[in-house]
């Protein structure tokens, strides 16, 4: 499919700037509320009169509420402001070959709505229809018109645009080539999209609301269609000149006398072919769930067939982008991933492998099977509170 990130671009400075004070203000208050303007001042290098003016716009788009006075000191109380959490909202949809997932969610990362499908095709017109009946679905089962949607963030497996990768196509959407996944969204849902590959949107979502909240570098290895990676850097996704940063799962590897790509030891599709070899069919978490509860040996044996190539790739990872933790998660059981972070030999050759260390080196991610789909809409909502470099003319 062809992802065109220029339309991401402001169209005048003085609008970016805009933008810019905007979200520095929303992102302080977000992290030190409730918070009064004189705070915000010191803390933004804003002057209290530009300060003064975006807290009012924002109160009045209902983006922040006042939150009681501060009374503390001499003279008058000062207004403090929270971020108001039910003020916007953003869906997240995440598409796979076989099923979608949705999410609605408020400012504060609150899940107000979540609803899977399943897909008998992953077809541009199918997808599509289905996308807006889980908008309309998400917005009647939360009560909202459709103007209290920020907008929706749609994640997909990659990678994006014609690329030198071979693959046997179990992950990969059917017709997507020539698409332009941005453009069809915002036209069938109506309103702004943003459209990333599923690992950038599961890592951003844990630092919305998962075990990533006090984290700014890190690395989030995704179990979804395939297997991919999502980095967070200083607080920034790294998405790539075309939005295929992180195609971990094309990783060669190699695994005893085993030698090959990381997603045919270390995915949902090395798991199902495993099992299937055993004579044993799994379509859903659920059922992973069920065969880890029952102790099924197949299932085991590959946690410890994929244990090794996945420490490998980890010890690459850490020393690649020097990460507060790597964090593992997607659509696979929690007991599972406990499982396969506790098989794991990680290398002693590791920038990560420091006396000083605060956490783990790997972690189990918190946000579960949605894990994607609450990343789309947690991207739309990092994109509203995060401030951007504002570039000069």
């Amino acid at each position: 499919m062809k992802l065109d990130r220029s339309k991401r671009i402001i169209g005048s400075n003085a609008e970016r700037t805009r933008l810019h004070n905007r979200q520095v203000v929303l992102g302080l208050v977000r992290r030190h509320q409730p918070v009064g303007r004189a705070a915000i001042a010191r803390l933004s290098g804003l002057s209290t009169q530009a300060v003064s003016n975006i807290t009012a716009e924002l109160t009045e788009q209902a983006f922040l509420i006042v939150a009681g006075r501060d009374v503390k000191g001499r003279g008058l109380p000062v207004v403090q402001y929270s971020l108001n959490r039910d003020g916007a909202f953003a869906l997240g949809i995440e598409v796979r070959p076989d099923a979608m997932f949705a999410a609605l969610v408020n400012l504060a990362g609150e899940t107000r709505f979540t609803r899977r499908i399943s897909l008998s095709s992953s077809t541009p017109e199918i997808v599509s229809g289905h996308a807006l009946a889980l908008k309309l679905d998400a917005l009647q089962d939360a009560g909202l018109h459709a103007s209290q949607l920020l907008g929706a963030g749609i994640v997909m497996p990659g990678p994006f645009g014609q690329i030198g990768l071979d693959d046997d196509g179990r992950s990969e959407l059917n017709g997507w080539d020539e698409i332009d996944p941005v453009a069809l969204f915002e036209e069938v849902l109506g309103t702004n999209v943003v459209v990333e590959n599923d690992a950038t949107g599961a890592a951003v979502a844990e630092r919305i609301s998962g075990v990533a909240q006090n984290l700014k570098s890190y690395c989030f290895i995704y179990f979804g269609a395939g297997l991919g990676l999502g980095v967070v850097a200083d607080g920034e996704v790294m998405r790539g000149a075309y939005g295929n940063a992180g195609e971990i799962g094309h990783v060669i590897v190699q695994s005893g006398a085993a030698t090959g790509r990381l997603e045919n030891f270390a995915s949902r599709i090395a798991i199902r072919d495993q099992l299937a070899a055993a004579g044993l069919m799994v379509e859903t978490v659920d059922d992973l769930s069920r065969l880890h509860g029952e102790g099924n040996s197949h299932l085991l044996d590959w946690v410890q067939k994929a244990a090794p190539p996945l420490s490998q790739a980890i010890g690459m990872v850490e020393n690649l982008f020097d990460p507060e933790a790597v964090i593992l998660g997607g659509a696979l059981p929690d007991a599972l991933l406990d499982d396969l972070i506790a098989a794991l030999e990680l290398p002693d050759a590791s920038v990560s492998r420091r006396q000083d260390r605060k956490l783990p080196r790997v972690m189990r991610g918190a946000s579960g099977r949605m894990t994607a789909a609450l990343g789309g809409a947690a991207l739309v909502i990092h994109d509203a509170l995060t401030p951007r470099i504002v570039a000069h003319s």
